[in-house]
């Protein structure tokens, strides 16, 4: 496995929100003013980082796309998954205790909600790219993950690739703003045998229904989907594999979101998340989530840098 070139979700243009979701404390406090200046929010006042603001005010406000297990709220309505829990630990370090989340229509929407300041960082597992970079300031990766895809039991299709799927006659689904769908199409599967589902459970649905015969995404994601909420259906998670896009591999690394104008957030997080992963303490808070060793270790010899760069 090379680390030439590291994605997990195509960059995207949607910018619905739905309303809020209020999880462990709350509300930002109303004197905490804020300004949107098209790279971010700072303190209106004094144009300072905002670190200071969240350590005196207890709490944060984080933007996730209900996606499991990278952030999502469970059956009881509490904010949960990889990311979020990775975040609870290390904003408790630097003196914030307490994180309120918002929930947002699609992956797609969660950079644009950032720039607009509904919220203060992102929790969501995303992929590093350039593309992103561009738009957003990213922590260094968290974990790294291979692609799988989602099938009927048996695999009675063989399908083992976006190659594979080109050559026959299968449909491939993916996730609305994903970049699974650069990969299909960089496989040479046609337009026409790509379907985009909004979210998880639309696809897990769309299989079900034969809409689709395969569900690309992260192997986590689908291996855990499947054991949570469908592990009495027909279906299969294929083994793991790493796409390649003009003859560099495409294993995706994920990290949180920040805006730009925040740096010194974003470095202290950064130096919080380096202490853990130096002390081995990222593995034991996500592998509840179905990450493995592999998964952290991976994306402890990167670094957020190196992955803007495409390097």
């Amino acid at each position: 496995m090379t680390t030439d070139r590291w994605t997990r979700r195509h960059f995207f243009r949607n910018t619905g929100l739905t309303a809020t979701a209020l999880v462990g404390g709350p509300a930002l406090l109303a004197a905490c003013s804020r300004v949107d200046n098209g790279g971010g929010a700072t303190d209106a006042a004094t144009g300072a980082d905002p670190l200071a603001r969240f350590k005196e005010a207890g709490t944060i406000k984080v933007g996730i796309a209900n996606e499991q297990p990278y952030g999502y709220r469970d059956k009881d309505g509490n904010l949960t998954g990889e990311a979020p829990e990775l975040a609870r630990v290390i904003f408790k370090a630097l003196g914030v205790n307490q994180i309120e989340a918002q929930i947002v229509d699609t992956f797609g929407s969660l950079i644009p909600g950032l720039q607009s300041g509904q919220y203060d960082f992102i929790a969501a597992g995303m992929f590093i790219t350039p593309e992103r970079c561009s738009q957003i300031a990213f922590t260094n990766p968290d974990y790294a993950a291979a692609t799988a895809f989602l099938v009927a039991k048996g695999n009675p299709k063989q399908i083992t690739g976006f190659e594979a799927i080109a050559t026959g006659d299968a449909k491939v689904g993916v996730l609305e703003g994903a970049v699974e769908k650069g990969y299909a199409e960089s496989g040479g599967v046609p337009g026409d045998r790509i379907q985009v589902f909004p979210n998880q459970d639309a696809a897990f649905k769309g299989i079900l229904a034969g809409r689709v015969d395969a569900i690309a995404l992260t192997a986590v994601s689908l291996r855990w989907t499947l054991q949570q909420q469908y592990a009495d259906k027909p279906l299969e998670v294929t083994e793991s594999f790493v796409p390649v896009v003009d003859g560099k591999e495409q294993v995706g690394a994920g990290g949180f979101g920040f805006r730009k104008s925040d740096t010194g957030l974003l470095e202290a997080f950064n130096a919080e998340l380096k202490k853990l992963q130096e002390a081995n303490g990222v593995l034991p808070v996500i592998e509840r989530f179905g990450f493995t060793a592999t998964e952290v270790d991976q994306a402890a010899k990167l670094t957020a840098q190196q992955l803007c760069a495409g390097a």
